[in-house]
């Protein structure tokens, strides 16, 4: 049992920048907690199909450990915690068709999951403290505003670009306020070529928002609307044909600073083609050079969200008024060998915020 009186273990000396709340790339361990709900009577086949998966998640590089517990009040409800080195290779491996493939054996014996990830901040405990040095812990908290950043990803087939923005753009917002604690704030779309990003900022339950939003019948026709063109197949009443593409289409947001909170900017987004393989270490470096960058007060960012999956990487930007989009001369500075082409600016299709977001 762990007690107040145990001496926490020494954090790491890295120092955390107050102006970005969100960021993958501290190098601080990370801890992953899987809530699941299990069908009734499969709790046989999850405890099999459990093991054969931690069995080849050992092999996977970065990961440290996990266990798997299941209630003592209700059998149906379990917990799988992993443990990783850090958060990239844990999202690599996550974001990956390795695992998609990996899990499927899961669900058709599992009702329900949630996947929490924490960077640990802190630690108490014999083996916790002897072994301080070797595992990095994040130095302090930071310090949010409160919103959830995410993103959604996919290709429509080439030819129907045009087709596909304008059904995109004209659509009813749903209402903004899903529960009682979760909210919609912001919806932001953009087009490049064949490649969609729609941006999502909420405030509460990110996937109570993400549920309540797939309800609605003005999302779900737009939804609907667009299926023919879709290079990715998928049927939205089927829910495993909807799980498997909204799993690959997630493009998680990897580091948010914020320069200026107050002032309202206009929003831009760019595209970042990686070379194979390359796509985390070229968003932790634009993530660097957007943290060093937000210490200017004159300088054009007033805030960056840079979400990336595999060789994939989008740079949100809020910039201030009539400045435009800042020049990527100076910011694209010897990191060539990560890209794959030159990064381009997105279309503004649509951007939605609710009104006292």
């Amino acid at each position: 049992m762990t007690t107040l009186s145990e001496k926490p273990s020494a954090p790491s000396t890295r120092q955390v920048s107050k102006r970005v709340s969100q960021s993958v790339f501290d190098g601080s361990r990370l801890r992953v907690v899987l809530l699941v709900d299990v069908h009734d009577g499969a709790q046989q086949q999850f405890l099999e199909a459990y093991e054969q998966l931690c069995n080849q998640v050992a092999q996977v590089p970065g990961h440290v450990s996990d266990q798997l517990c299941q209630s003592i009040e209700n059998p149906s409800q379990w917990l799988i915690t992993s443990e990783w080195e850090s958060a990239p290779p844990f999202l690599t491996w996550v974001n990956s068709e390795e695992h998609v493939r990996m899990v499927e054996p899961l669900h058709s014996c599992v009702r329900d999951t949630r996947s929490l990830r924490f960077h640990v901040v802190r630690e108490t405990g014999g083996a916790a403290a002897r072994s301080a040095e070797r595992r990095r812990l994040q130095s302090s908290p930071r310090i949010g505003d409160g919103v959830i950043r995410h993103a959604l990803t996919f290709t429509v087939r080439p030819g129907s670009e045009a087709e596909v923005k304008r059904i995109l753009a004209d659509y009813a917002s749903p209402r903004a306020r899903v529960d009682e604690t979760t909210r919609l704030c912001r919806t932001s779309l953009f087009m490049h070529g064949n490649r969609v990003v729609r941006a999502i900022e909420v405030r509460g339950d990110l996937l109570a928002a993400l549920r309540y939003v797939a309800r609605q019948p003005e999302v779900r026709a737009v939804e609907e609307a667009i299926n023919p063109y879709l290079e990715q197949e998928r049927d939205l009443n089927d829910q495993e044909s909807a799980r498997v593409f909204f799993t690959r289409a997630a493009l998680p947001a990897v580091h948010h600073v914020t320069a200026d909170e107050l002032t309202e900017g206009e929003r831009l987004a760019r595209y970042y083609p990686a070379r194979p393989g390359s796509g985390m270490r070229l968003a932790e470096l634009l993530a660097q050079r957007d943290e060093a960058a937000a210490d200017d007060p004159d300088g054009p960012v007033l805030r960056s969200t840079i979400f990336q999956r595999d060789d994939v990487v989008v740079r949100l930007l809020d910039v201030r008024p009539g400045l435009g989009a800042p020049p990527e001369s100076g910011h694209l500075a010897g990191l060539e060998a990560l890209l794959d082409g030159e990064p381009v600016g997105m279309d503004l299709v649509t951007d939605r915020r609710s009104p006292d977001a």
